[in-house]
């Protein structure tokens, strides 16, 4: 069976791309940082595959460290989806009011930890020709008023993708924005906004399903430029 880590899978995106490797027959080390909500995520994720839930934070070495570890045990690491991520405050402070220890929690979050994570991961997805996805915003390329925390995190998080996917040729490593979804992060990025006409997460899944089965060019992709495919 082939291995991954979701991060982020309690819920949203994280949990319906986990979802959806695990009807696959995929097995799965995922994460989040609410120990229950995990939890009942795990009991619905094993589908085919062995599902290991490992609570914490990513920005936490230890916790990433352990879920590397159990992707280990599972058999060895093909894929590495880092789609947890931090909002900061809601509403979105505009950046000359932003508290930097705040901001430096976003980016220990949202560009740091993938690329820890990728680090640890990155000698067993070489022996395996494995894929890095890193799921980023279009708030890394627009300037919206009051994202400059969260967006400007999600940029630097492309630029090392970017940088990764030269050096490291043999792996497939991507950056895949997913657009806007009805999830509860983008509720707290609009907390007295009804966000209900947004797409749900598992629409954007066929979108990245192709990214994993057909295995383009390293690179930056947007679910709404690809369709749906069945592996």
């Amino acid at each position: 069976m082939p291995v991954a880590i979701v991060t982020g899978a309690s819920r949203g995106l994280g949990f319906e791309v986990a979802r959806s490797l695990s009807a696959d027959g995929w097995d799965l080390a995922v994460d989040a940082r609410d120990p229950a909500a995990l939890g009942a995520a795990a009991e619905q994720l094993a589908s085919v595959g062995v599902v290991r839930a490992i609570p914490g934070d990513v920005a936490d070495p230890g916790h990433r460290a352990d879920l590397v570890a159990a992707a280990t045990e599972l058999g060895g690491i093909d894929l590495l989806v880092n789609n947890a991520s931090v909002l900061g405050p809601s509403p979105q402070p505009r950046l000359a009011d932003y508290p930097l220890d705040v901001l430096a929690h976003v980016y220990a979050v949202n560009t740091l930890a993938p690329l820890a994570l990728a680090q640890l991961a990155l000698p067993q997805l070489r022996d395996r020709f494995g894929t890095i996805v890193n799921v980023t915003s279009d708030a890394a390329v627009e300037s919206y008023e009051g994202w400059g925390g969260y967006g400007s995190s999600k940029a630097a998080l492309e630029q090392v993708t970017n940088v990764l996917a030269v050096e490291e040729p043999i792996v497939h490593v991507y950056t895949f924005d997913p657009g806007d979804m009805r999830t509860q992060m983008h509720q707290e990025a609009f907390p007295d906004e009804d966000i209900s006409d947004r797409p749900e997460p598992e629409t954007v899944v066929p979108a990245l399903r192709r990214l994993l089965f057909e295995r383009p060019a390293s690179g930056r992709y947007r679910a709404a430029d690809l369709t749906a495919v069945t592996p």
